[in-house]
């Protein structure tokens, strides 16, 4: 007999469905229409409200619902999927008369047919197709080739501008276009949190845009904050009515798509080379990346007749901006000590005007960069834009004699307290070792542990605890908690970080609030390399408390999902360090959280480490994780003697059973797992 035929679960599922409707119409508004018309608070209420019904009754969950807009879900491969409609690429030109020629040429096929043109954005971004029907989202599939792409579904779902269900009049089946973008100021602050967490930043917008659309934790991919700008519908004519290009778009923005404001119908060449040279100048005020301009023949019946080449249609072409690049001499190299100890060299410039900013210093990424091209102070160095917001050097400038300086030596001592540099086999880049007596570093350190992501002492701002340092009242993060109101008033005269009653108070205030911050962000706050949020928290939920994390072996650490061998052995041997264990301790009697606060519905599974493999019918797969800790177990990434169970979904990899079967693991599936934590014997 089903669980659920003699329940009525109307209300629940009415109540689901205004919800869903409610939180759609909210997030239209805030995206399409930037109209905030909840508080924050608010609308976090009614989103939990749906997931926690959702997970209750799974079986009226909509595979639509706006929770899917946070992710997940996880996707270790992406089927590729043949497009229904070839995904053409465009003919490209830098060349304002090879503009003037497609101009000329579409006159002359269409011999003296009234038309007109839309000029449009050209996204630097990624190009995906999204298939409708009945006005629901069936499928997101990358360009791939242009035949065959990958199904980015779960993933797409996470970007808020790309409608799960259209609002309004729709056609039945058909297709739209698209460029996934990074906007500049959700790009910078990804870059930021990963710098902060000792990783690589991105290299630029449209690549990391790429990036995030292929992970496989859909999660991940939500916090990226990506932007879907539709540019194009696909169907068949008598699904698409609209008569021109411009008025098809005008009804996609209806449907709920995030068209961009910026398209012009223009009807001659004359508009189309004044759009090109207002956004040649204009496209640095852009909160997105573009790259040049797409002119296209708006009447959409003419499409037919002017035909396509084997790879580019003849109704259409865009007119790619030349990457903005400047030359400007280095003045000197210097270099910069990260919080991690990692050495950055930078280029001092002469200050050059590019992209709509002066630019007066740029990354010369490390010592094998510096090699390979052989930069020299005195050179003329390239700098280059383009897409991208962050300068980069490209090269040196051929038509300027060199600068006449013997070849650059790379600094072998850190340069701020002159300890020796290290270099560690397969990494590219040196750092400074003495990390406890370089000042960048512990002023690195200290800022990172009251970041908002941390410990979240948001009065202690970077002038602040340079002032703290300099008067010797801070050394170490656990120094901030014996700070006293009285070392603090009247600190800092004459600065603009000087220190008075109020901010005392508050600073004071501020500090004891961060002892009730979770277990899980003091990991991560206490700043060790290559363990950023995400393992910070992996970390504490998986060891439970400090000293368990503390004493875990390399071995036990690298159990932990989503923790490698490089992070292992940083952890270990951060731990190993005698001032690092005489800090924790120190923190611990001032009060900051050093165990999990997980309300465990009850200890079923305690002394338990179970792996999760596979696709599960009643669980997400960060639902049954979250499931096994709420009964008290842990959950490893992957299997060794000391793992008690791997629980088996469907389309679990082979490799994994063979292990768990040289090892002698039993195997259980997902009902002998529910057994199991429900306190019965699970089979193997």
């Amino acid at each position: 007999m089903d669980l659920f035929s003699s329940i009525d679960l109307e209300p629940e599922r009415k109540r689901m469905e205004e919800l869903a409707a409610e939180i759609d119409r909210l997030n239209y508004e805030y995206y399409m229409n930037d109209r905030s018309l909840v508080s924050d608070f608010e609308f976090d209420r009614m989103l939990r409200e749906l997931q926690d019904l959702e997970r209750q009754y799974p079986e009226l969950a909509s595979p639509l619902s706006p929770t899917k807009r946070v992710g997940g879900e996880i996707n270790k491969s992406f089927r590729q999927v043949q497009h229904r409609f070839p995904m053409l690429s465009l003919g490209n030109t830098y060349s304002i008369e090879e503009i003037e020629d497609f101009e000329a040429r579409t006159r002359k096929l269409l011999d003296g047919k009234e038309f007109s043109y839309t000029c449009e954005l050209k996204y630097d971004g990624v190009a995906i197709g999204l298939t409708y029907r009945h006005g629901l989202l069936q499928q997101a599939v990358t360009r791939g080739n242009g035949t065959v792409g990958d199904d980015i579904t779960t993933n797409a779902k996470t970007i808020p501008s790309i409608p799960l269900r259209l609002r309004g009049e729709y056609p039945d089946d058909f297709e739209v276009r698209g460029e996934v973008v990074y906007p500049f100021d959700a790009f910078e602050a990804a870059n930021r949190q990963r710098e902060a967490e000792g990783e690589d930043p991105f290299a630029n917008p449209r690549n990391a845009a790429s990036g995030s659309l292929k992970l496989q934790d859909s999660a991940e991919c939500a916090k990226r904050k990506l932007l879907f700008c539709m540019y194009f519908m696909m169907g068949p004519d008598d699904v698409i009515l609209k008569p021109t290009h411009y008025e098809r778009l005008e009804w996609a923005r209806q449907m709920g798509f995030m068209v961009q404001p910026y398209i012009k119908e223009c009807r001659n060449i004359d508009d189309i080379k004044a759009f090109i040279q207002h956004w040649d100048k204009a496209r640095w005020e852009l909160p997105f990346g573009i790259d040049g301009i797409v002119i296209k023949v708006n009447q959409t019946a003419l499409w037919e007749q002017l035909g396509t080449t084997a790879k580019s249609p003849r109704w259409a072409i865009a007119y790619k901006f030349k990457a903005e690049r400047v030359s400007t001499r280095l003045e000197s190299i210097s270099y910069q000590v990260g919080r991690t100890g990692v050495v950055t060299p930078v280029a001092n410039l002469t200050p050059v005007w590019l992209g709509g900013t002066t630019v007066k210093r740029a990354t010369l990424v490390n010592a094998d960069f510096i090699s390979k091209m052989d930069i020299r102070v005195g050179d003329h160095l390239l700098i280059e834009k383009g897409g991208e917001i962050i300068p980069k050097v490209t090269g040196i400038d051929p038509d300027q004699p060199r600068g006449g300086a013997a070849p650059t030596r790379y600094i072998n001592v850190c340069p701020e307290c002159g300890t020796p540099l290290v270099r560690a086999d397969g990494e590219a880049g040196y750092y400074c070792p003495n990390s406890d007596g370089c000042h960048p570093q512990i002023v690195g350190r200290l800022e990172h542990f009251v970041s908002r992501k941390a410990m979240n002492i948001d009065t202690l701002g970077p002038e602040r605890l340079e002032l703290l340092y300099q008067a010797g009242l801070v050394r170490n993060v656990a120094d901030i908690y014996q700070l006293e109101r009285s070392q603090l008033i009247g600190l800092g005269a004459d600065q603009s970080a000087t220190i008075q009653d109020k901010s005392a108070d508050a600073l004071i205030k501020a500090i004891q609030q961060s002892r009730e911050v979770p277990f899980e962000r003091v990991v991560y706050a206490l700043g060790i390399r290559y363990v950023g949020e995400v393992g910070g928290k992996k970390l504490a939920r998986y060891f439970k408390d400090i000293d368990h994390l503390m004493n875990a072996s390399e071995e036990e650490l690298a159990q932990v999902e989503d923790v490698g061998d490089v992070t292992a052995h940083a952890v270990r041997q951060w731990f190993d360090r005698d001032e690092h264990r005489q800090i924790v301790e120190r923190l611990r009697q001032y009060g900051l959280q050093m165990e999990t606060r997980i309300e465990h519905g009850d200890n079923t599974l305690d002394g338990m480490t179970l792996v999760v493999s596979g696709v599960f019918s009643r669980f997400s797969r960060d639902e049954i994780k979250a499931d096994i800790e709420h009964h008290g177990g842990k959950v490893s990434g992957s299997l060794s003697s000391k793992t008690t169970y791997l629980v088996a979904g469907e389309k679990m990899g082979p490799e994994k059973r063979k292990k768990a079967e040289k090892l002698g693991i039993p195997i259980i599936s997902e009902d002998d797992y529910v057994a199991l934590a429900s306190g019965s014997q699970a089979q193997s």
